[in-house]
This record gives C-alpha cells, structure tokens and sequence, in this order.
C-alpha cells in the first residue's frame, strides 16, 4: 500500500521540508539550495531543491523507492506551474479532482497547472530507481516576468503563465528535446561553488523552461512539421543507424527502416541531418564505401566480393563511388594497400 505524503506546495523549497518531516530527516541547507537523503527505511538516494528569483525555482530527484510513495501537493494561496521531466523509470501524475493519472515513462515530460479545488498528485512505484527534473513556478511571483517572454509566446501560453490566481486547470504531455535532456544533466553535474554556481544554475534553469515553452509551441505543428527533434527521437536515429550497420549487405528500404524504429520517414531523415550532417541514402552510401574500404585493406576478399558484402550490386557502380569519395579506383586502391608496405590510405576527397 502506497505511502502518502500532504506536501505544502508553494514552492520547491517548502516541498523538500515537508516530505523531510514525513521522513523524519533534516535538510542540508547552503545558499538557496536544499538537499534531504533519503532515509534507509524508505530508500536510497536524495531530492535536491533549488530556489531562485521572481517565484522560480526547481526540484531535483534521484532515488530508489523500496515503498510505493504517493505525493499529494496540498492547496493553497499558490497554485504553481510545473514542467516535470522524467529521465528514468515510470511515474505517475494526476489531478484530486479525478482518477485519471498520466503516466510519465522515460523520457516525457509535462507542464501541470492545477486550480484551487484541484491539486498535483504524483505516485512512485515500489522497488524503483526514481529520475525525474521539475521546474515549479509560482505565477503571482512570477507576473513581473512574464513580459519577457510574450514576444514569442501564442496566447494559451500567455494565458497559462498569466494565470496567477489558478483558476483554470492545464496538462500537457509530450517527449522532451535533445537540448532539455542536455540543459538538465549540465544542471545536475554543475561543480561551480557559491555566486558562481547559483548564477549558473538559474540560468541553466531558464534554459530548461524556455526550451520547454518553445517545444510546446513546436508540437502545435504536429508531428510530420516539428522542427525540435526529442531526445526519445534520437535514440530511434541511433538504432536505426546501428540496423544499417548490421544489415549493410541487404537492400535497405527508408521507409521501412523508418517504421522498424518506430519513425516517420521524415522525422528520420531530420534526425540523420542532426546527428550525421547527411540523409539517410547518403549515410548508407558513405557507410558502405568506408566499409568496403576497410575490407580492402584488411581482408581476403576480391574486389567483387566485397561489393556485394557491402550491399552493392553493381561493380562499375562501386568504383565510381569508391573513385570519388578517394580519388583512386577500388582496384588501384587493392593493388597498393597489398603489395606495397609502407602505402598511406587515402582520406575522403
């Protein structure tokens, strides 16, 4: 049966001491940051607090659960803003005023407002290594810097951010980006100390939240239109790069590489542009000329064999790419790396 805490939510700070008071442990205090470790009884591991300027501040977790823990966010004069970004095991948040919770697996993340009748719940599993990052933001604070950010904004953000009263309840689901998952390991692996440190951390934390508000901004484009690739995307671009690898000698279709990882064929060919500065034609293309490169200078194999191992089927046409990316035909090439000791490999023209 799950453990629920009655957590005053007004601010991150304010989080941390009330779920140390359920957990009977005191908490490291230096200059605006807060650390509770979590006791044996319930785990292992820690929940960071950190609080800047204008109502902003920002919750750190890192743990392993032995229990199932339920957090239930009390009401209050301030109903905060949340981006919450899950970066390991499962969790679940939900509203009191239903019994709908969304499940936030590795990699998601949501911006949660709840209202004065309607409270934040989030739930932890037993047995679990728990890793998520939020941004708690406390809009009556935060009003005077909400202009700031209106230029660029649409109006259901203006409107979320200038809702400082929590009138109206919000929930958005979606896989973060590339940058946010970079922005918060750079958060949490900070080795600064004092001014240094709290002046980096409020910026890395603004970073966090204004990338945020620009992917959600972004997926209003639908899917086939985002321009913000996530970082869940990228995984998939790398696995489809380690298939073309493993299956260089086989007729590789895009397509069906692309719904073998789970992408549209667009998303993919933008997700090779960012990682690999080439299409997906041209990356096999490239893939298979070094590879058959590497065979000439390292194995048995003629110069037919090798084509085909490569995937290609014609040999006039393998020439011509080998000639190209090096200068030098593949049979040129073959007689000098065998024959002749000392012979430097060409690099790519």
């Amino acid at each position: 049966m799950s453990k629920h805490l009655e957590i005053a939510d007004n601010s991150a700070s304010e989080v941390l001491y009330d779920i140390a008071n359920f957990m009977s442990v005191d908490v490291e205090k230096r200059t605006h940051e807060y650390c509770l470790n979590i006791p044996e009884a319930f785990g292992s591991g820690h929940i960071r607090a950190y609080e800047f300027a204008n109502g902003f501040s920002a919750l750190e977790a890192d743990f392993y659960a032995k229990e199932p823990l339920q957090f239930n966010f009390k009401n209050g004069l301030v109903q905060p803003l949340k981006m919450v970004f899950n970066r390991e095991a499962p969790i679940s948040h939900g509203f009191s005023s239903d019994h709908n919770f969304t499940t936030l697996k590795h990699l998601e993340n949501i911006i949660a407002a709840g209202t004065h009748i309607c409270h934040h719940i989030l739930k932890v599993p037993a047995e679990t290594s728990v890793c998520f990052f939020s941004i708690e933001i406390n809009r009556k604070k935060f009003e005077t810097k909400v202009e700031d950010f209106v230029p660029n904004l649409n109006d259901e953000l203006i409107s979320l951010l200038r809702d400082v009263n929590g009138i109206n309840q919000f929930l958005y689901k979606s896989h973060f980006s590339l940058d946010i998952s970079q922005f918060i390991e750079e958060f949490t692996e900070c080795e600064l100390e004092g001014l240094m440190r709290h002046v980096y951390l409020e910026a890395k934390a603004y970073e966090i939240f204004v990338h945020q508000l620009k992917q959600y901004i972004d997926d209003q484009n639908g899917p086939e239109n985002r321009k913000i690739l996530r970082r869940s995307t990228i995984e998939n671009v790398q696995k489809a790069a380690e298939i073309i690898k493993a299956e260089l000698d086989s007729v590789i279709n895009v397509t069906a590489l692309a719904n073998r990882v789970g992408l549209n064929q667009n998303t993919l060919q933008n997700g090779f542009q960012v990682l690999f500065k080439t299409s997906v034609n041209e990356y096999i293309k490239n893939l298979r000329v070094e590879t058959a490169k590497e065979l000439l200078e390292h194995s048995d194999l003629n110069i037919t064999q090798i084509t085909y191992k490569v995937g290609i089927n014609s040999r006039s046409y393998f020439s011509k790419l080998f000639k190209k990316k090096y200068g030098i035909t593949p049979k040129t090439y073959l007689s000098k790396t065998r024959n002749k000791k000392g012979f430097e490999p060409p690099q790519s023209a």
